[in-house]
């Protein structure tokens, strides 16, 4: 039987991968698209982090991840989503 601690690892690791898809996601696209402003970039942006949110929630309240620790698996994604699209308006702008 596992315990809460694997339980809780094994949460926080689903979310870390889902948080990496939505990196390996948006790269794709803006690697691919002209503007980062396109509707369709937006769209995905916000559905993908709107879900990866939900499940963050989901899992704080299952006390399956610290609150802290999850708030700041949504801030780095964020963080990391705001630099390639700076690094991609840099390099339309050239």
């Amino acid at each position: 039987m596992d315990t809460k601690q694997d339980i809780s690892k094994r949460a926080y690791d689903q979310l870390h991968t889902d948080a990496e898809k939505i990196r390996q996601l948006i790269q794709v696209q803006m690697d691919n698209l002209t503007m980062p402003q396109c509707p369709l970039y937006e769209e995905v942006l916000d559905t993908q982090m709107f879900g990866l949110s939900r499940e963050v929630e989901f899992a704080i309240k299952l006390d399956l991840v610290d609150e802290q620790e999850g708030r700041q698996l949504l801030d780095n994604l964020e963080q990391e989503l705001s630099k390639l699209h700076d690094a991609h308006t840099k390099t339309s702008l050239k």
